[in-house]
């Protein structure tokens, strides 16, 4: 059977053949624990995961030993929010974050209104950017973390990291940011940024699953977390448990590769997308972008709506296409998306897609996926809305 076009890369990315290159010894003749402090096979782990640490570190401005690995982002947002919270509780109890995050943000906040913390959940504008002006009234004297998304993973809104940061540093809170979709999409360089602490994860960036990190400044203002997994202080006592040397050696060689090779994939994924844009508004009336232009905007990131067609429909048609789809009531759960409601996207009934372009989308993928998105949406267009 032929396989699927896969334009869904803010899910996932294949893994880059050169990180695999990179990880394959250490599943094999070196498998060394980097734990063990006595014997060259230990050695050997330890100097590949501190080379990956420097990777990751050069990749958003960072020092090494500021990069504490985890098993992926959500793991890392859990360890900055609550880490935070549970080490400034008797400072304050006030957290800031927005309505549109990742779920593992928003879950984690919500755990914690629950257990007396008290959680302002910013509103944002119709392109899904956050009022600083709002965000600096709603930091009070008992505020100690601010937390907004680096890029949204649903409609591609690249925040002003460096304004949030610069008002959290105003104010004297500290500043998270999820960047798993920002990192290595977008330049970033969390000590002119201003950024505390930052969440990321390999598998977004052509890097292994099950592999990621957490960035903790250490200087000015050196930040302390709780603890969330104990049992003999690996990542000087942040995060213990045996190293995925394999993975953290992955994720270290697909950041040096998004690292050298940035602006150039920015410029080609830009040109797709907007290829595929300007082919489905050529072909299809009334297509509705969700999100910013321009550089505010992720450049491989296309979401659109089709106003009058039906979500579900859209899903079961397009079976030859990955592609994340949704609605008014996003299909297959009978729920809205979050985003797209802080956005005011689903006022009226229609289906919508996320694209995802990536590292190995051709433009002949592009022109067939939107002729086919072209031709089912047309045929959708005059069948009822079940949404």
């Amino acid at each position: 059977m032929t396989r699927p076009i896969y334009l869904d890369y803010h899910a996932t990315t294949p893994l880059d053949p050169r990180a695999l290159d990179a990880m394959l010894p250490y599943f094999t003749e070196r498998f060394g624990n980097p734990a063990s402090r006595q014997h060259a096979y230990g050695w050997e782990a330890q100097k590949a995961v501190d080379t990956a640490r420097a990777q990751v570190a050069g990749l958003i401005g960072a020092v090494p030993g500021e990069v504490v690995f985890t098993s992926g982002a959500s793991e890392s947002n859990n360890l900055a929010i609550k880490g935070v919270a549970q080490c400034l509780r008797d400072k304050g109890r006030h957290l800031i974050t927005a309505r549109t995050e990742h779920k593992s943000v928003l879950d984690t906040f919500r755990k914690l209104g629950t257990e007396g913390w008290d959680v302002t959940f910013l509103g944002v504008d119709r392109e899904g950017f956050i009022d600083l002006d709002e965000l600096r009234a709603a930091i009070t004297d008992r505020t100690v973390l601010v937390s907004v998304m680096a890029a949204n993973n649903e409609i591609g809104t690249v925040q002003p990291l460096a304004g949030i940061g610069a008002v959290a540093r105003e104010r004297g809170v500290l500043f998270h940011t999820d960047a798993a979709q920002a990192v290595g999409k977008v330049p970033i360089d969390v000590h002119a940024m201003n950024v505390d602490l930052l969440s990321l994860t390999g598998h977004k960036y052509y890097g292994p699953k099950g592999a990621g990190a957490l960035f903790i400044r250490r200087r000015k203002p050196r930040i302390e977390l709780a603890c969330q997994i104990d049992g003999g202080g690996h990542e000087n006592g942040f995060r213990s448990g045996t190293l995925n040397v394999p993975g953290i050696v992955g994720l270290g060689a697909a950041a040096e590769i998004c690292r050298t090779g940035l602006d150039e994939e920015r410029a080609r994924l830009g040109a797709l997308r907007d290829r595929l844009l300007d082919l489905l508004r050529a072909g299809i009336d009334n297509v509705q972008m969700n999100g910013p232009v321009g550089d505010r905007r992720l450049s491989h990131n296309l979401h659109v709506s089709f106003p009058g067609v039906d979500g579900e429909r859209l899903l079961m048609a397009l079976g030859d296409l990955a592609v994340s789809t949704g609605s008014a009531c996003s299909s297959g759960s009978g729920a809205a998306s979050h985003v797209l409601e802080a956005i005011g996207a689903t006022s009226v009934p229609g289906a919508s897609i996320r694209f995802g372009v990536g590292r190995m989308t051709t433009e002949q993928e592009i022109d067939a996926a939107a002729a086919r998105v072209v031709k089912v949406v047309q045929s959708l267009g005059s069948a009822p809305v079940t949404a």
